[in-house]
C-alpha cells in the first residue's frame, strides 16, 4: 500500500470514529453553526470594531478582507475540481457507515471551503486585533466552525486541515498586502500594528456568545416541537 493510500485510509478511519459522536440536539445545532447567516451579528461586531479602530483606513481593511474571502473560496473550489476527492457524503464506500445530516454538499470535498474560508478570516484579524485574547477565541471559533463539518458528514479531517493550511496562508498573505498598502500610502501614524483593547474583544465575545445562545434556544423549542407532534 503506498503513502496516499494509507494517509486516504487514516483520514477514513479518523472522520468515522469522529463522525459517529451524533444525537438529535447536536445534529441541529451543528448545522446551525455551519450556516454562514447565523454568525451576521459576529461579522457586524468585528465589523464595527474595525471601524471604530481605523475611521476612514476600514475601507482599505474591507478591500482585503473581500480579497482574502474570494481566494479563499475560489482557491478551494479550484483544488477540490483539480485534486477531485470525493466527499465521504458522496464516497459509495464511505456514505453508507457515515452519519449525514443537512446536505451532502457538492461531488469533491478537498479543500473544505468553510475552513479556508474560517481560518483565513481568523488568522487576518488576530494578525491586525494583535491581541491575545481575540487570538485565542478565534482560534477556537474557526475549529468550531471547520469541526462542523466532520460531524455532519461532509468532510474528512484531512479535507479540513488542508483548509485550514490554505485559509492560515492566505490570511497571512493578505495581511502582508495590508501592511504594504499602508506603507504604500505613507501614512504619519502606522495603525495596522496597534494592538486592540480588552473591551472591544469582549463586545465580539459577547456577539459570539449570543449567537450560539440564540441557536441552542432554536435547537431545544425545534426538538420539543417535534417531540410533542
Amino acid at each position: 500500500m503506498g503513502i496516499i493510500e494509507t494517509l486516504n485510509q487514516w483520514d477514513t478511519e479518523l472522520f468515522l470514529y469522529l463522525n459517529s459522536f451524533h444525537n438529535s440536539f447536536w445534529d441541529y445545532t451543528m448545522t446551525l453553526f455551519t450556516r454562514t447567516e447565523m454568525w451576521l451579528l459576529f461579522y457586524l461586531v468585528i465589523f464595527i470594531t474595525i471601524i471604530r479602530k481605523y475611521k476612514r483606513k476600514s475601507l482599505l481593511v474591507f478591500l482585503v478582507i473581500t480579497l482574502l474571502i474570494v481566494l479563499a473560496d475560489q482557491g478551494s473550489g479550484i483544488l477540490k475540481h483539480g485534486i477531485e476527492r470525493l466527499r465521504p457524503s458522496h464516497d459509495p464506500y464511505v456514505a453508507p457507515l457515515a452519519h449525514n445530516f443537512f446536505k451532502r454538499g457538492g461531488l469533491y470535498g478537498f479543500v473544505s471551503a468553510h475552513a479556508a474560508n474560517s481560518f483565513g478570516f481568523a488568522i487576518f484579524s488576530v494578525l491586525l486585533f494583535r491581541n491575545r485574547l481575540f487570538t485565542v477565541f478565534m482560534i477556537t471559533w474557526s475549529l468550531l466552525i471547520a469541526s462542523t463539518r466532520i460531524y455532519l458528514g461532509v468532510h474528512y479531517p484531512g479535507d479540513i486541515l488542508g483548509g485550514m493550511i490554505l485559509g492560515s496562508l492566505i490570511g497571512w498573505g493578505m495581511y502582508r498586502l495590508l501592511l504594504y498598502l499602508e506603507v504604500f500610502m505613507r501614512p504619519r501614524k502606522p495603525e495596522f500594528i496597534i494592538p486592540l483593547e480588552n473591551k472591544r474583544v469582549y463586545n465580539i465575545m459577547l456577539a459570539a456568545f449570543v449567537v450560539i445562545g440564540f441557536s441552542m434556544l432554536v435547537v431545544n423549542f425545534f426538538l420539543k416541537h417535534h417531540m410533542f407532534a
